[in-house]
């Protein structure tokens, strides 16, 4: 049986490697909340940014009206979906699509999208297209107004 101060020892010590192997957790959650903040410092810097060169959605300045077609309509919807926290349309895939929409402000169907961003034409690539194409017209980001034609359409957005 061990003595009184070996047992006392023994527990010291295993204490001691958790209080350790707790400051190591807290150092590791240290940086990764620097990175985070880091992170949100960037995205609070671009949005501020986004806001002085894009006009406010009641914004009476000429010519915004034409902005609800193009880039800067899709700008605006980006910065709200990133604020909603839109993982769906904040995603590569879909920030291609949204580009190509905002830089060629032409009404597409999906096989033409599909020849754009170069998955290919096969039916598999064209549905899964227009599957795409139906969520952003979901989140006012495109609209389709006819059937299975898609164009930049913010009014749902407000802008």
């Amino acid at each position: 049986m061990p003595s009184l101060m070996e047992a006392l020892e023994a527990r010291r010590a295993e204490v001691l490697g958790q209080a350790e192997r707790l400051r190591e957790q807290i150092a590791g959650l240290s940086e990764e909340l620097s990175r985070a903040e880091e992170r949100l410092s960037r995205l609070q810097i671009a949005r501020e940014t986004v806001e002085e060169v894009l006009p406010a959605p009641s914004s009476s300045v000429p010519g915004t009206d034409a902005m609800v077609g193009g880039a800067g309509g899709v700008a605006v919807a980006l910065v709200k979906a990133e604020a909603e926290l839109d993982v769906t349309v904040m995603s590569p895939e879909y920030r291609e699509i949204i580009a190509l929409f905002a830089t060629s402000g032409a009404a597409m169907r999906c096989k033409e999208v599909c020849r754009h961003l170069g998955p290919g034409t096969e039916p598999r690539h064209v549905e899964g297209m227009r599957s795409k194409l139906k969520r952003l017209v979901e989140r006012g980001i495109l609209a389709e107004p006819s059937s299975g034609l898609f164009k930049v359409d913010g009014r749902k957005q407000g802008w």
